[in-house]
């Protein structure tokens, strides 16, 4: 199944990025800086006399092609320095991502890798071999292929490709071609592919459904708001885990009245990053039918400026009850992600997880690559932060800090959706959005950027959906341990 333009899959195929055909696939060794690559060559029959000669050794990030005696390519081999140099952190097996876009054209396969290295080492060829074509008329040309690797979960590697490659989709795509109505077209087509039941309210039904805040943030747009609402689960109904998560889904943000600059503006396609995050996690869920209740709330919308936009000064009605005094409207994404908090806390689910490209201080705190995490459970901490490293997707966990709750305070309202200054910004984000969740037992969100601002082993410059992975680990190991 797939969507966006005609003849231009927003869903994924990575068939061009892997195959179960061994037959003629050439090796690909990877050598640490403490190895010998000559030996472990001749080990296997193949000379070593090359990488003398070019003076290889096992340096993370470098790589060589293997000739033949005749010439033709015997394989290739990659440096993986001191076993932890990864994407830039995380098991080195990671830096296979680099491969795709280096190699000859034809199939290749893992010399030196089983268990969960040689998992690690095709997910990251998956994910090094993305390309975004879809302006490009010379479409989806993939070469190298990777043999998906005997003793590994095949199914795991796939679902989690594909989920990764469906979230830089939403993301790298233009609010032009990824506004509310392709967003929930996108979670629609998600949930036809998994048999998940979807709920859409949209426009002022959103007030008949007291989800005033999300109407407010979107009213002034072209395409209405709207909250997108997903639920899953396995065909086994014993002992299911509840987990919910909430993206933020907003598809372009001007700033709304309090309009963002040029050059802040420019990336805004990427400010529905937290829906993404959340839908290819979801993706991963439902492929792997783990035993897990899922639900998705999406509130999506675009922050655009017109007569009808909501202003500074106004004070919303949440769907708590609580009054909000709007101190900014370039903060809007506290606002529709309340309204979603609270619906999903309703039910008091097992885990609630907030995904969104929230506040520019946990950027400026962290930067691009490590998005901040916040929670009350030590435990549910550490595991996130344990497996962080492991797959190669970090995340740092930041403090919902208590004394800084005043700084919410509101002359006119129950509280302000800004700080009363310029400090803390994450933090005072994190506590909004708490006050929102009463019931769930276990509440985190994560504050991301939703864009790798270069390329890396692990995917080119563009959409990300931070997090995905780590929380698929995380959860994987709760559910399934």
């Amino acid at each position: 199944m797939s969507g966006g333009e005609a003849g231009w899959p927003l869903f994924p195929d990575v068939s061009g990025a892997f195959t179960e055909e061994v037959t003629g696939a050439r090796p690909v060794w990877q050598v640490r800086e403490d190895d010998d690559p000559a030996k472990i060559l001749a080990d296997h029959g193949i000379s070593g006399d090359w990488l003398k000669a070019i003076g290889f050794r096992g340096k993370a990030r470098r790589a060589a092609l293997i000739p033949n005696a005749d010439g033709s390519l015997a394989g290739a081999v990659l440096g993986t320095g001191d076993g932890q140099a990864g994407d830039p952190c995380g098991p080195s097996e990671l830096l296979l991502g680099l491969l795709p876009k280096t190699l000859p054209d034809g199939d290749y396969r893992l010399a030196t890798a089983d268990g969960e290295a040689a998992e690690n080492a095709a997910i990251a060829w998956g994910l090094g071999s993305y390309r975004f074509r879809r302006y490009r008329g010379n479409g989806e040309d993939y070469g190298p292929r990777l043999v998906l690797p005997e003793g590994t979960n095949k199914a795991r590697i796939k679902a989690i490709v594909e989920g990764i490659w469906f979230g830089r989709n939403l993301i790298n795509t233009p609010a032009s071609d990824m506004g509310p109505d392709d967003l929930e077209a996108a979670a629609r087509m998600l949930a036809e592919r998994h048999g998940a039941w979807l709920k859409v309210t949209t426009g002022d039904d959103l007030l008949a459904q007291n989800l005033p805040m999300i109407h407010a943030v979107g009213r002034a747009a072209a395409q209405p708001p709207r909250l997108i609402d997903l639920n899953w689960q396995p065909q086994a109904t014993t002992q299911l885990k509840t987990v919910t998560l909430v993206g933020k889904g907003i598809c372009f943000d001007t700033g709304g009245l309090d309009i963002k600059p040029p050059n802040a503006m420019l990336l805004m396609k990427k400010d529905m990053g937290g829906a993404a995050s959340a839908l290819a996690l979801a993706h991963m869920i439902m492929a792997l039918e783990l035993p897990i209740a899922l639900r998705v709330l999406v509130p999506a919308a675009e922050n655009s400026v017109a007569g009808n936009a909501f202003r500074p000064g106004d004070v919303l009605t949440s769907r708590l009850g609580k009054t909000v005094e709007v101190g900014n409207t370039d903060a809007e994404g506290r606002l529709v992600l309340a309204d979603a908090l609270a619906l999903g806390d309703e039910t008091g689910p097992d885990l609630m997880i907030s995904l969104a490209t929230l506040t520019g201080a946990a950027r400026v705190a962290l930067g691009p690559d490590l998005p901040a995490f916040f929670t009350d459970d030590d435990d549910f901490a550490a595991a996130v932060a344990r497996r962080g490293l492991t797959v190669g997707d970090p995340v740092w966990r930041m403090p919902l800090w208590r004394g800084y709750n005043a700084k919410l305070d509101s002359e006119v309202a129950d509280m302000n959706n800004v700080s009363d200054g310029p400090f803390a910004g994450a933090i005072t984000a994190a506590l909004f959005l708490k006050r929102f969740v009463t019931k769930t037992r276990r509440y985190a969100h994560v504050d991301l950027y939703g864009w790798r601002a270069a390329a890396r082993p692990l995917g080119p410059k563009g959409g990300e959906p931070h997090a995905a992975r780590l929380l698929l680990a995380t959860l994987s190991d709760e559910v399934l341990s």
